[in-house]
């Protein structure tokens, strides 16, 4: 009896939402454009990072290889939007990776991605107000901070609370919910103008930094060094600027600055959230994702070569880069230009984070996984007005009182948690038999071979070019086992690096065994016949580039501090509280609903009861 309930309890946990391939009819308001669509997602990556990060990893860690940097992040980035547009063309639902992973991997895991990506997307909004105020309050010569420190200092050593309350930053979340409440068109117009004048801001670097810069800047060399510091022990030299030229840190420090620039890209996937109110997600949210990832780089790529162009990397300052660079080649007005840009940028990064957080609520409410009622819409607006709401007055208290700072790595966690479940969704999925188009899987089932059972050499060698049930699920196995892995390998090269380095044995041996396997798994699943369903985005090279993507995420979430960890189990406990005494009794696969954006909200719940009612007084 026992084992019965754990097995029905099992088949809860892991139950799915079916997909559909036709457009869903959305309670949203469908009036974003493409144009609308990369402007958001520009807007979202493109934050105050550019105006802060390039100084930080070329004088820190990678010198003018800044750009490479760039780069490599740049890609890895790319292969989390690829998988992310092939479930924007899929899956045209509003939820974004929590979605995604309802219907590929089930419930349970697609209310921890959806829980850990409030929370992360709650810490983004009150780290970016936070920003903006201390962005602003520097322009005014710290006068609005002096002022609240001697009037409502928060001095608690030893706590996560700020030394005074932020009340610009909540002034800024509560106009912001005030926006996002009176709809979608004039967000998006608000975030076209910012972003706009941001771009501008930083085309204005980008051409200054040409003509001013200096291409010495790219191949200093001790002398230099010795000439500007006065330093004269070469060993103290190279521990504090490298060895000069375009990568003074070496290669290792490349690897380094990538890790620290692949956050800079952070902040498409708020596309895949407006996905019931483009106008054609199918193929304007893979454009999207992918033209907003394009233009960061080639943004990045400039403001960086800029920057090392016109000063040498070890006297840039590591907070304001670029105003320092311009005072350094006597271009004093470009300071005022770039302090308009970074509140532009500012701006539009808190949009970015703000945005795609009530429609995460409002998803897992329409499915029933937490309360209902934060599912319900505006008429007028066509908003999720109390998810909204919700959003800003969780957020704001946290702008208030805080010091984000330490909350950075747990925001991390659940963005790159997110990306690698996408990447795994992206895996499962395209081998799975007919789950977009009820035609294809009639015809497929009609052409299949009775059901077989399973030997060893199916894992190698499929009887069939189309996917079965038994194909499927070996993909979705491995895959998890590939999962594993995963997570092993780069946990090892995490904690036991130097001891590969210097060749110890068993280190290397036990890295080489999880690679061979990892292999192994991929082979498998390489070898499995894929989905023949055409629809207007697939991720190529499929099943590698999902690998990759899975293996840098990883491989970043690997170095985050313990305490992040600890934090996040904590906050998923909390979620399992609610998950397990109200979202597994009231989700909408309970009752055989569709799923997020077909399953009624609690409104139309209450007038379909309200119809009922009327019509059997009229018919008793």
């Amino acid at each position: 009896m026992t084992d019965s309930r754990l097995v029905c309890l099992g088949k809860t946990l892991l139950r799915r939402i079916p997909l559909d391939n036709k457009q869903v009819d959305s309670q949203f308001a469908r009036c974003l454009t493409t144009l609308d669509l990369i402007s958001l997602g520009v807007g979202a990556t493109l934050g105050a990072g550019v105006y802060v990060l390039c100084g930080e990893v070329a004088k820190e860690k990678a010198g003018p290889a800044i750009v490479l940097c760039f780069l490599i992040a740049a890609v890895s980035s790319v292969l989390a939007g690829l998988c992310y547009a092939e479930f924007g063309a899929r899956v045209p639902k509003a939820g974004s990776a929590y979605v995604y992973c309802y219907v590929t991997v089930g419930e349970i895991w697609a209310f921890i991605v959806g829980w850990v990506l409030i929370l992360s997307y709650i810490i983004a909004t009150a780290s970016v107000a936070r920003a903006w105020s201390l962005t602003f309050d520097n322009l005014v010569g710290q006068a609005i901070s002096r002022w609240i420190k001697s009037s409502m200092p928060l001095n608690l050593p030893g706590t996560m609370l700020s030394e005074y309350p932020d009340l610009l930053a909540v002034l800024l979340i509560v106009l912001l919910t005030a926006l996002l409440s009176l709809g979608v068109s004039e967000s998006a117009l608000m975030g076209k103008i910012f972003t706009g004048i941001n771009v501008t801001v930083l085309g204005f670097v980008v051409v200054s930094g040409l003509v001013k810069g200096d291409r010495g800047n790219w191949s200093l060399t001790v002398d230099d060094f010795i000439n500007a510091t006065n330093v004269t022990d070469p060993e103290l030299i190279k521990k504090e600027f490298g060895s000069g030229g375009f990568a003074p840190f070496g290669f290792r420090g490349i690897l380094s600055g990538a890790a620290t620039c692949f956050y800079a890209f952070v902040g498409f996937d708020c596309i895949a959230a407006t996905a019931e109110e483009a106008l054609n997600p199918m193929k304007s949210i893979p454009i999207g994702i992918v033209a907003s990832l394009l233009c960061c780089f080639v943004t990045y790529f400039g403001v960086s070569t800029a920057l090392t162009l016109m000063m040498p990397y070890y006297l840039l300052d590591t907070q304001t880069p670029l105003p320092k660079a311009f005072d350094f080649v006597n271009q004093s007005h470009g300071r005022y230009v770039v302090a308009v840009g970074s509140l532009c940028a500012l701006s539009t990064s808190l949009l970015g984070c703000m945005f795609p957080l009530p429609r995460v609520i409002h998803a897992m409410a329409s499915d029933g996984l937490i309360f209902r009622f934060l599912s319900r819409m505006c008429d007028r607006t066509k908003t999720p007005l109390q998810a909204t709401v919700i959003s800003g007055v969780v957020a704001a208290p946290m702008a208030l009182l805080f010091d984000l700072d330490v909350l950075v790595d747990l925001m991390s966690i659940g963005t790159l948690l997110a990306y690698t479940l996408v990447a795994l969704c992206v895996l499962i999925l395209r081998y799975q038999p007919g789950r977009l188009d009820a035609s294809l899987k009639t015809k497929t089932q009609d052409t299949q071979e009775p059901v077989e059972d399973f030997t060893p050499m199916l894992l190698l060698r499929p009887r069939t070019d189309l996917p079965t049930d038994l194909s499927g699920s070996i993909v979705y196995s491995t895959t998890f086992v590939l999962l594993v892995l995963v997570i092993l390998l780069c946990s090892m090269l995490g904690l036991c690096w130097d001891e590969l380095v210097m060749g110890r044995y068993s280190v290397v041996a036990n890295c080489a065994i999880l690679a061979l396997l990892s292999l192994l798994c991929l082979v498998i699943i390489w070898r499995q016949p894929q989905t023949r369903e055409v629809y207007s985005f697939k991720v190529p090279l499929v099943p590698i580039l999902p690998l990759i993507s899975i293996l840098f995420n990883v491989g970043l979430m690997m170095q985050l501090s313990l305490t992040s960890w600890i934090q996040l189990a904590v906050w998923i406990a909390v979620g399992f509280v609610i998950y397990f005494t109200y979202g597994i009794r009231n989700s909408s696969a309970t009752f055989g609903r569709a799923g997020t954006s077909t399953a009624p909200s609690t409104d139309e719940l209450q007038r379909q009861e309200e119809s009922q009612i009327e019509e059997h007084s009229k018919h008793p």
